[in-house]
């Protein structure tokens, strides 16, 4: 039998708090700055996705010398980390949320509706691509676009 597959796999950091974020950015060799902590605050206590606009936004209001090219940094860095992933909701810009709360996304294509998918839904996909392609999927980088119950 084989095991159940975690999606995506790279994934998985088990973070509950802006200090344990900085802990480990401290134990990789970064800097716990003041704008770090600023964004990683915002990104706690965000109700669900936001663009790197929104985010800045949301720095700025608390700490108004951040720069956004320094917001853009921290994005990065804590991508590489895995702390936090973006993903791609349609049309719009990309949207960051913390890691341990990635989902997928399907977004119906009349209404706009958006519906965070489990990843359950998408195991046997996965599966599927690495026993016959040797690929890993990341269902929580793009939104699949579709039709919902309504506007089917």
């Amino acid at each position: 039998m084989s095991k159940p597959l975690a999606l995506p796999p790279s994934r998985s950091l088990a973070i509950s708090s802006v200090d344990e974020v900085l802990a480990l950015v401290r134990a990789r060799g970064g800097r716990a700055t003041a704008s770090r902590r600023i964004l990683l605050e915002v990104l706690f206590e965000a109700d669900g996705h936001l663009s790197a606009e929104e985010l800045a936004q949301a720095v700025c209001a608390r700490a108004p010398d951040v720069h956004i090219s320094t917001i853009y940094r921290n994005l990065e860095e804590l991508q590489r980390m895995g702390v936090i992933v973006h993903s791609h909701l349609g049309h719009g810009a990309a949207a960051y949320q913390l890691a341990a709360l990635a989902h997928a996304h399907l977004i119906c294509e009349e209404c706009g509706a958006t519906i965070e998918a489990p990843d359950e839904l998408f195991r046997p996909l996965a599966r599927a691509a690495r026993d016959k392609l040797g690929f890993t999927i990341d269902p929580h980088h793009f939104a699949i676009l579709g039709h919902c119950e309504s506007c089917g």
